[in-house]
């Protein structure tokens, strides 16, 4: 409508004040109503011609859109293992900072395996008590054994002396008794001193394996007992959360609500813009947005990053090709906004919807001394008529309140 006001002025009007003034023609007696295309269709012609180039420069070196929303990051409330609430530290829109518990499931079967675990330590100190016991006891019996096998030895030594002595009072029948004793004492002897190996490798490998393995069991169940306890992973405002004490969660059907970080999409917007101006939007671009949320008010804006794909054009691998014309949706390119001046988007509430104009600037490509004339024209039209979008904007601003309330009475 205010391109083709504008045309108008250069085309319509002076055409009806051409004929007005020197051929005489008067509205409502030579120009009337049936008459308006033939009188004025030099100018009604060059005003469509000239509203429709306008527009087309308008839309595409200072595109606009309505889809401009402040994206912020959730958080799901959620336990590692399902299980029944036993307390609960917080409440809806509550303000937690990270680290703070958010509630606890019931922990008695981890508590039980803690303790199993914790008997469990002091059988095998228990056992290393006995083990001590037992190692002096193989002791004593390895040195008795050696006491016995010397008195053998002794007494063989003595006999066989006064066997080759030609004593008639030992006879060959004693020596083999007391060697055979000698061999049987021997053994007695390594058997005790296996005894002894056996209770050292029990004290210094098995038992300490043992506890170890108890202490293993010991700290994964005070970690299962950890995870009972959900703490805050990020600083934010509990929302959705009406937990109580008794009710079941479940990590994968039943959360038990959301978590908004902190300044998650607080002073930065994303816009999709038309993919025909994919060659016009860049980065260091500058944009005007009015949201919803703050009518009356236009916020400059620059472009600080231009996403490098189109969400219309991903895929996820299956088993079944992709056919390019079942996507109907051709998808918009999406630049990221940032507030111009620091903290003029602070009271705008993340998620809010919002209207963008990006403008294109020529200012660098002015300056260049190798211009042509024509094209230097032409940058200049395109920077001036982009006032014809801005003021659009401010006209929608104006009219947001009457259109919501009145109009569509939401």
């Amino acid at each position: 409508m205010i391109e083709l006001f504008l045309c108008s002025l250069v085309t319509i009007l002076p055409d009806y004040l051409l004929r007005r003034r020197f051929q005489g023609k008067r509205f409502g007696e030579h120009i009337t109503f049936f008459t308006v295309w033939y009188e004025l269709r030099w100018g009604i012609t060059m005003c469509a011609m000239l509203t429709i180039t306008l527009v087309t420069i308008v839309f595409y070196y200072h595109p606009s859109t309505s889809n401009v929303v402040s994206y912020f990051r959730t958080v799901t409330i959620l336990s590692e293992s399902a299980g029944r609430v036993d307390e609960v530290f917080v409440r809806n829109n509550q303000r937690i900072e990270a680290g703070d518990p958010i509630f606890t499931l019931d922990s008695s079967r981890q508590q039980a395996s803690r303790d199993t675990a914790l008997r469990r330590i002091d059988e095998v100190d228990a056992a290393l008590v006995l083990a001590q016991a037992d190692r002096a006891a193989a002791i004593a019996a390895v040195e008795q054994a050696e006491a016995e096998y010397q008195q053998t030895s002794d007494d063989l030594d003595r006999r066989r002396t006064l066997q080759a002595g030609g004593s008639t009072v030992v006879s060959q029948r004693d020596v083999e008794v007391l060697e055979n004793q000698l061999a049987a004492q021997q053994g007695a002897i390594d058997a005790a001193r296996a005894q002894v190996a056996s209770v050292d490798a029990n004290t210094a490998i098995a038992l300490p394996a043992q506890r170890a393995s108890a202490e293993a069991a010991l700290a994964q169940a005070e970690v299962e007992i950890e995870k009972m306890t959900v703490y805050a992973g990020t600083s934010g405002t509990v929302e959705q959360f009406a937990l109580q004490v008794g009710d079941i969660v479940n990590p994968i059907l039943r959360p038990a609500g959301i978590l908004v970080p902190t300044g998650s999409g607080e002073g930065r917007f994303q816009a999709g813009f038309p993919q025909i101006s994919t060659q016009v939007i860049k980065a260091g671009g500058v944009a005007e947005i009015m949201c919803i949320s703050k009518p009356f008010t236009i916020i400059p804006m620059v472009i600080v990053e231009v996403q490098d794909v189109i969400a219309a054009g991903q895929i996820r691998p299956s088993d079944a090709l992709i056919d390019a014309q079942v996507q109907s949706a051709p998808g918009t390119i999406v630049a990221i906004l940032e507030p111009l001046y620091a903290g003029q988007t602070d009271d705008i509430p993340p998620g809010s919807r919002c209207t963008a104009n990006a403008y294109t600037s020529n200012h660098a490509r002015l300056s260049e001394p190798d211009i042509g004339f024509g094209q230097s024209v032409f940058l200049h039209v395109v920077d001036t008529v982009g006032v014809i979008h801005a003021a659009g904007l401010r006209i929608r601003s104006l009219l947001l309140p009457l259109q919501t309330l009145v109009l569509t009475g939401h």
